[in-house]
């Protein structure tokens, strides 16, 4: 990740919960397609991977990780850049 990134992402994590949704809306809308058969296979694929990732955590194969401790290790992470 490069500085730039990296800052804005300290800075972008320090916004209310609020204005990172609306940025976080923001950012995947400027990514979506205008072709409607690749984003209708995006869209299958997400679904599958969803799907996935339900069956992972009920398998007990993947553990989820509090928001407190997730949000003090990114922070971290972008503090050592």
């Amino acid at each position: 990740m490069s500085p730039e990134v990296s800052d804005l992402l300290k800075r972008a994590l320090a916004l209310s919960v609020d204005e990172r949704a609306a940025l976080a809306n923001t950012l995947l809308d400027s990514l979506e397609t205008t072709n409607e058969s690749v984003a209708g296979s995006v869209e299958e694929a997400w679904d599958r991977e969803v799907a996935r990732r339900i069956e992972d955590l009920k398998t007990g194969k993947a553990v989820t990780v509090p928001w407190e401790q997730l949000h003090r290790e990114l922070l971290a992470m972008v503090n050592e850049r």
